[in-house]
């Protein structure tokens, strides 16, 4: 999708959120001081009347894709109108989902979380509550981040979206020493539950992918925008998978998870026997990472009983969890 596209869906998206988030009509210029996207100097008539001619479009295409968005004051004296969403009217009615497709709208949701739009909307709500305006809570539960993935994650995927290229240091599982790489980044996929980044590297001229967990630090972007473009016919998960390569599960796990609960662990599992809190099960694993983090997702309802290189993993993993909601929480 081309950069304009990405940034006018990221500024609508952006301006639902805002004015689901109140009650009270919004005029144009509190949208324009809240949702990023609108920023403009009010003081220089050719920037003010590019913000409404841009204001004008975005309410027409939200009116087109059945947004009902309204037009009225919040008192008596007020001069300009203002805008929100009837939160009735724009709500969706009850959606019976099957397993499988829940689960995929819940992995969907979390990762349109890290995809940077969380921590504009929180941001621009932030600026409503400054402002003295009444948000909802409940309107936006769902839209500020409650997991991260790893630190790269953004500036990978905006570089990405930028055709920027970008530096980092990234460790092998051979050496001890992170080596700095050179990239033109194409995009960021996940593959076996792990991110990786595919593009071109400048240093060895040929396609290759690293995995973020691997990243060491932080990632530099270098050179200007639309630097690079990718190929077109590029398979990035299939570039991954034939990088990975198969794994070999050697490890094997015990697990205890309570009656009734991680039918995904269950599913993997090799063996299963009852026990006095639940059902101990035997996990064939290759990657130790990879296991202590969904054993983690599962939450109380998952204890890992062995061996230590995995309990030791799931500790780190609920830590860094509990450090993440703390830096988010207000």
């Amino acid at each position: 999708m081309p950069l304009v596209s990405r940034t006018r869906t990221e500024r609508l998206v952006n301006l639902v959120i805002c004015l689901l988030s109140t009650r009270r009509f919004l005029t144009a210029a509190q949208i324009a001081a809240t949702v990023p996207g609108y920023e403009h100097d009010p003081a220089d008539p050719r920037d003010h009347e590019a913000f409404q001619r841009k204001f004008e479009r975005d309410k027409a295409e939200l009116r087109e894709l059945g947004v009902p968005l309204e037009t009225g004051t919040a008192s008596i004296f007020d001069q300009e109108p203002g805008y929100r969403i009837a939160q009735r009217e724009y709500a969706l009615p009850d959606i019976l989902l099957e397993p499988d497709e829940a689960a995929a709208v819940g992995i969907a949701a979390r990762l349109w979380q890290h995809a940077g739009l969380a921590a504009a909307a929180s941001s621009g709500l932030a600026k409503l509550r400054a402002a003295g305006v009444e948000v909802d809570p409940q309107a936006t539960l769902g839209v500020e981040p409650v997991v991260t993935v790893d630190p790269a994650f953004g500036p990978l995927t905006t570089a990405a979206r930028q055709r920027r290229a970008v530096t980092f240091k990234y460790r092998t599982p051979e050496g001890d020493e992170p080596n700095t790489r050179r990239l033109e980044p194409w995009g960021v996929v996940c593959w076996r539950g792990r991110w990786y980044v595919v593009g071109h590297d400048r240093d060895r001229d040929a396609a290759r992918c690293f995995r973020l967990s691997r990243i060491v630090g932080d990632v530099k972007a270098t050179g200007r925008p639309d630097a690079f473009a990718p190929p077109e016919d590029a398979d990035l998960i299939s570039h991954v998978a034939r990088s990975s390569g198969p794994i070999a599960r050697n490890g094997r796990a015990l697990v205890t998870v309570r009656p009734g609960r991680a039918a995904g662990l269950r599913r993997m599992a090799r063996e299963s026997v009852p026990v006095a809190d639940g059902d101990q099960l035997t996990i064939a694993y290759g990657d130790v990472d990879w296991l202590a983090s969904r054993i983690a997702g599962y939450g109380p309802d998952v204890r890992a009983d062995g061996p230590p290189e995995l309990r030791d993993a799931v500790i780190q993993h609920l830590k860094e969890l509990v450090a993440r909601h703390e830096l988010v929480t207000p």
